[in-house]
């Protein structure tokens, strides 16, 4: 089985040794998204807004190999800090209408650039 690499101007660059996602048959699998403005390159400073972004690069890697969030199969939260889990989870809740993906949300030490948050998923290839 082949994997196809994956890149989307619509979500931050790569910057270092790693693809945005790759594609494996059936399945999508993206890297950890940080919450910048694929535009501007610029990060908001509060949980909700970074919550947002880090889904909208999440979901703009799933949709450019053929996906999309409501395809997802499970996400993995990184939080800096664990206490922003409800702000985090009403935001995160609103991306998804009826019975959302499996969900790990773990607290870490450090996210790079001082973000609050990083998002990945595995998704379903839509049909």
């Amino acid at each position: 089985m082949k994997r196809k690499i994956i890149a989307t101007k619509n979500a931050p660059a790569a910057v270092g040794a790693y693809s945005q996602g790759i594609k494996v048959g059936d399945f999508v699998f993206t890297s950890g998204q940080l919450p910048i403005n694929p535009e501007t390159g610029e990060m908001s400073q509060t949980i909700e807004e970074q919550t947002a972004q880090s889904l909208k690069n999440v979901s703009a890697i799933l949709e450019e190999a053929g996906s999309s969030l409501e395809q997802a199969i499970k996400l993995t939260v990184f939080l800096q800090d664990i206490s922003d889990f409800a702000a985090m989870n009403e935001v995160y809740a609103s991306f998804f209408e009826g019975a959302a993906p499996c969900r790990s949300a773990i607290e870490v030490a450090a996210i790079p650039k001082g973000a609050k948050i990083e998002i990945e998923a595995i998704a379903l290839i839509s049909k």
